[in-house]
């Protein structure tokens, strides 16, 4: 996986997430919806065979920085909580 910044600034940030998925982007997505400084957030391709998935994020408070590492350390968490109630349901 690598991460291309395609523009942005403290307040906004285009990324293409490179050798990965829709779901990956779409799950950080979501995430970044939950917290209250984020004011736009998406996830998108451009062509669902050619192009690779970007992550859209833009905030009112804080920098995209810390918006986006707050959405991927509560998805690591939603994720480990997942693992434990499925080890059980099995």
């Amino acid at each position: 996986m690598e991460l291309v910044k395609i523009k942005g600034d403290e307040k906004s940030a285009l990324i293409e997430v490179k050798e990965e998925t829709f779901t990956l982007t779409s799950a950080i997505e979501e995430q970044l919806w939950e917290d209250k400084n984020v004011s736009e957030a998406a996830s998108f391709r451009e062509h669902p065979y050619l192009s690779e998935p970007k992550i859209w994020v833009k905030v009112k408070k804080g920098n995209v920085k810390e918006a986006l590492e707050k959405a991927i350390e509560n998805l690591i968490e939603t994720t480990k909580e997942f693992r434990e109630k499925f080890k059980k349901a099995l």
